[in-house]
């Protein structure tokens, strides 16, 4: 590798930004945001600007291992191809199974497809994508004929009235979101956000719909009937271009009988909803974005297919500033799509018709090609325990966190016959079931492409060399089918090779039959493959360059080339709240944390925003479950049990718990919400519907409470509830004991070294049940320890910026068991912009001392907010915070 300027795409959030890198060191680099890119034009948000902290290789895999035991990558891969062969053979081509990941590049996803749709003949090869995007594509084909999404991010630019749906934008897609905020400064652009919680993404918002959680079918019936009844409908593209809206009245009648009973039914005001319907009947150049609040849903395609009705009533499709808009979860989950990563489809965006079949065979020169659909994703791990699959190939992702009913994954893999991970980390939830862990390429280190939200596909390049024994996921799999006798169709010698075949397949006897068609690339040499610019699908062979919007001229993917509308309802459904659990479990994503963390956790700038497992709860639930605010709550549902640190928020809708994805086992002991999570899915897209799960909150009442700051991860299992956050210089570990027979620990429960060998400073208070014990060597510290019993424990932000120090003075080892410096109650405080690294105590000396008023003031006086934005949330709340205190 060379230091020169190498351009390529964030691995986060489907927005797709592009990123310049600079290599430094050996496994150093500089980022920036890409201007030249089209999707974010030199912007990242908190995740992709800490990219650098993340590239390093700590808790990396680095060589095959197979029971525990390192291996050659040649025993490896013979082992990992006898078995499935021999499964194969004993059981059938129906008895294996992949399980795939959004994080995976076009090309590994399109050979790992092959092999097990072309050469195995299963179609048993989901992906992680069901859990987040599978709703919207049943209901892109439903509509439109194709999964497709007609519009591009510059429609959130031309738009009037932008309707966001179950999306936290302002966190999870910030670029995209400061793009709209951007549009609105220009132009005036309204922006509805409908979402049961009151996120940050509502504080931009001209208007909030807090509806009733699952409400969104009904809202959006509503509208569809109140815009044909205000004359608001499109009757000539109506007539010429689709078919299906007289019955799709009809039915969304049975939900609508009029404004008052809509609202009620919705949890909001009549007044609220009047605006709402007002303004989108009103404003014809209106998008709605769409996210995990309505896909991850027991009802989730009829979701999806409620809002496009409601843009083929008004004729509002594929045009500038207009149209549905899903916005897509992971960095490749289109891509995945594209090359058929679903158990229900083929590549090329070919289905499992007679005729698709028949082409697909051809193309590939095979005769076993799998004829029906394979297992869905909790279907897939369901079908172990019924003995159907026996051997497992699990790629770049989590399952036994991220899957509904965690705990029944786990039981899953450890009775699944044979289970193969290939990873880039060692230490994974999954990874402890695996009996042959592969030794995978990260980002950074590997070539190839992903498909953003607005359908542009995007290199990833490598900047960095492959280290230990890592090899690209596409050359894995190609070792592997090679090894089980298929080597005639995975001769690639480069990425560049199996991209040019996915071009080639897209357009093979497409002839304008399926949208997606890249065609044009098809013959691209070597050079061009590493030069592809970002552009947008479909580029057929004679088109000169990609394509913005589809569906412009009224001709869709269907038959008869009209778009359907399609008659839904709201329905009920089996998460209903019982007096046993009288609650609603909504999880999701916090804002600088990144699926289960095995990357963002890395980055300590990142993982400063939530050091622990919080759940969100409304002050009237905490209070009627004497639950303290700040304290520990149990949360229970039917499948499973959880420990968080709760938060009072008055934005959290009374009668709902939000909590977040990303814990998992290896960086807190009770914190998996997947194991909390139900496993009901959509009944169309089998999608799970993390939404809504009936759940019940319990206080923990904790016998002693600690926090432990280490220069290296040690093991914190004496404690039986504990989180582990990376600090700059080490970690920071918050413990509690909620047995009363597990002792008040000291720093010999928990680190290996030869105590004597350092310098120990200690306070031991036993009638006050304090205790505090700091370790250092040669004047550094490396370990300190803050118990108490009953009282409160001292902020730990002072603390953790001596972990970093080399040297500490006198006065700082005086100060140390106090946990401030002298003279000062607290320290830096929290972190509240990570791109910007401005922590609390800054922003609000700059208030008092500059008499600011609002967000944009704070940032030109302290830079925060002034990136990504997703932070301003936090910073207006600091603003009200010091106001209400001046009032008082």
């Amino acid at each position: 590798m060379t230091s020169s300027l190498t351009r390529s795409t964030c691995p986060y959030c489907g927005v797709g930004c592009g990123i310049t890198v600079h290599r430094t060191g050996t496994r150093n680099a500089m980022l920036a945001g890409d201007e030249a890119h089209p999707a974010n034009r030199g912007r990242l948000c908190s995740k992709g600007s800490m990219l650098g902290e993340t590239i390093g290789l700590e808790g990396r895999l680095l060589h095959p291992i197979v029971n525990g035991e390192r291996v050659s990558w040649a025993q490896a891969i013979n082992e990992v191809a006898a078995r499935f062969s021999k499964t194969i053979r004993d059981h059938g081509p129906d008895s294996v199974a992949f399980y795939v990941s959004g994080q995976l590049l076009t090309e590994d996803y399109f050979v790992a497809n092959k092999l097990m749709k072309g050469f195995i003949g299963s179609g048993n090869i989901d992906t992680n994508s069901r859990l987040c995007m599978s709703s919207a594509v049943a209901g892109h084909k439903r509509a439109f004929g194709e999964d497709v999404v007609p519009g591009c991010y510059e429609d959130f630019e031309e738009a009037d009235l932008v309707v966001l749906v179950g999306s936290n934008t302002a966190w999870c897609h910030p670029i995209l979101y400061q793009r709209l905020l951007a549009a609105r400064a220009r132009r005036g652009t309204r922006i509805i956000v409908i979402d049961p919680r009151r996120t940050p993404t509502c504080d931009e918002a001209d208007l909030h719909l807090p509806i009733r959680p699952g409400a969104d079918l009904r809202l959006f019936n509503a509208l569809l009937c109140e815009l044909a009844d205000r004359g608001a409908t499109n009757n000539d593209y109506v007539r010429e271009h689709t078919i299906g809206m007289a019955q799709s009245l009809i039915t969304a009648r049975q939900d609508h009988a009029s404004m008052s009973e809509t609202a009620k039914a919705c949890g909001i005001s009549e007044a609220a909803l009047e605006t709402f319907i007002t303004w989108f009947a009103q404003t014809p150049r209106a998008v709605t974005a769409f996210s995990m609040g309505i896909n991850q849903s027991s009802s989730g395609v009829d979701q999806v297919n409620a809002i496009i009705n409601c843009h083929l009533l008004t004729g509002r499709v594929g045009l500038p500033g207009m149209g549905p808009f899903s916005i897509t979860g992971q960095p490749n989950a289109m891509g995945g799509r594209e090359v058929g990563g679903l158990a229900n489809q083929l590549a090329a965006h070919l289905d499992f018709t007679p005729s698709d079949c028949e082409l697909l065979g051809r193309f590939w020169s095979v005769d076993r090609l799998a004829c029906k659909p394979g297992l869905k994703a909790v279907d897939l791990f369901e079908a172990i325990h019924s003995d159907k699959i026996k051997a497992l190939w699990v790629m770049a992702t989590n399952p036994a966190v991220s899957l509904p009913d965690a705990n029944r994954v786990r039981s899953a893999l450890e009775k699944c016959e044979f289970v193969v991970l290939s990873d880039c980390m060692e230490r994974t939830d999954t990874a402890q079931y695996a009996d042959v862990l592969l030794p995978a390429a990260a980002w950074g280190e590997k070539e190839g492409t992903v498909t953003n939200s607005e359908r542009r596909i995007s290199r990833q390049r490598a900047f960095l060399d492959l280290p230990g024994e890592a090899k690209p996921d596409w050359q894995i799999i190609c070792d592997i089918a090679s090894a089980m006798g298929f080597q005639r169709g995975f001769a690639y010698g480069s990425p560049a090779d199996i991209f040019r075949e996915h071009a080639a397949l897209s357009g093979f006897e497409n002839g304008g039959r399926r949208v997606f068609d890249i065609g044009g690339l098809a013959h691209i040499s070597d050079v061009e493959y590493d030069d592809i610019k970002p552009f947008q699908w479909p580029l057929a062979f004679d088109a000169a360059s990609g394509t913005k919007r589809l569906f412009a001229d009224g001709r869709f993917a269907t038959p008869d080339q009209r778009a359907c509308f399609v008659p839904v309802s709201e329905a009920q459904t089996d998460h209903v709240n019982t007096p046993d659990f009288p609650l609603m479990l909504n999880t999701g994503r916090t804002r600088d944390q990144w699926h289960t963390m095995s990357r963002t956790g890395l980055s300590a700038t990142l993982s400063a925003h939530e050091v622990e497992p919080i759940a969100d709860i409304h002050p009237e639930d905490g209070l009627a479950a004497k639950i303290d605010d700040g304290g520990l709550a149990i949360l229970e549902t039917p499948h499973g049990r959880g420990v968080f640190r709760a938060r009072y928020c008055e934005r959290q809708r009374k009668g709902s718990v939000f909590a977040p994805i990303h814990w998992s086992d290896v960086n807190a002991a009770q914190s998996v919400v997947g194991r909390l999570v139900h496993p009901v899915c959509d009944p169309i897209s089998g999608q799970p519907a993390f939404k809504h799960s009936a759940l019940r909150l319990k206080p923990a009442r904790p016998f002693w409470k600690a926090f432990m700051l280490s220069s290296d991860m040690i093991n914190v299992t004496k404690a039986d509830y504990w989180s582990r956050s990376r600090i700059k210089g080490g970690y920071l570990h918050e413990l509690a004991a909620l047995d009363a027979a597990i002792p008040m620990p000291g720093l010999a429960d928990y680190i290996s070294c030869d105590l004597p060998a350092g310098e120990i400073v200690e306070m031991n208070d036993a009638s006050q049940g304090v205790f505090r014990q700091a370790r250092l060597e040669q004047g550094r510290l490396t370990h300190c320890l803050f118990a108490t019993r009953a009282g409160t424990l001292p902020p730990r932000d002072w603390l953790v910026t001596l972990l970093d120090q080399n040297d500490l003075d006198e006065g700082k080892r005086r100060w140390l068991l106090a946990g401030r410096p002298a003279g000062e109650a607290t320290g830096e405080g929290h972190l509240v912009c990570a791109c910007m690294g401005v922590r609390s105590q800054k922003i609000i000396v700059a208030i008092e001392e500059g008499h600011l008023t609002n967000v944009r003031e704070v940032g030109e006086a302290t830079g925060a907010g002034t990136n990504c934005g997703s932070c301003r949330s936090d910073i207006r709340k600091l603003l009200d915070n010091m106001q209400k205190d001046a009032a008082a």
